[in-house]
């Protein structure tokens, strides 16, 4: 298995080894592309997680009542039938 620590110093020699015009070139795509998607996921219709947590709690608090009413409805219509 690779040491994780040798595998950073690789990263970092290939880094130092890139010549300086091509890391701002890089860091400028970089920097461009982090824009975009920005701009583009500001677009769509998104909840955060904290507001999709709390959906999905409110949701399971309603299939269990759901459910439970399901199982009332049942048993009263059973009685009802005997």
């Amino acid at each position: 298995m690779l040491d994780p620590k040798k595998l950073e110093e690789l990263a970092k020699q290939i880094a130092d080894a890139v010549p300086p015009g091509v890391k701002n070139i890089a860091e400028e795509a970089e920097g461009k592309i982090k824009q975009v998607l920005q701009a583009q996921l500001s677009k769509l219709d998104l909840v955060t997680r904290e507001e999709f947590d709390i959906q999905s709690q409110v949701l399971i608090k309603t299939r269990e009542k759901l459910e439970a009413m399901e199982a009332r409805i049942a048993k009263l219509e059973a009685d009802q039938d005997s």
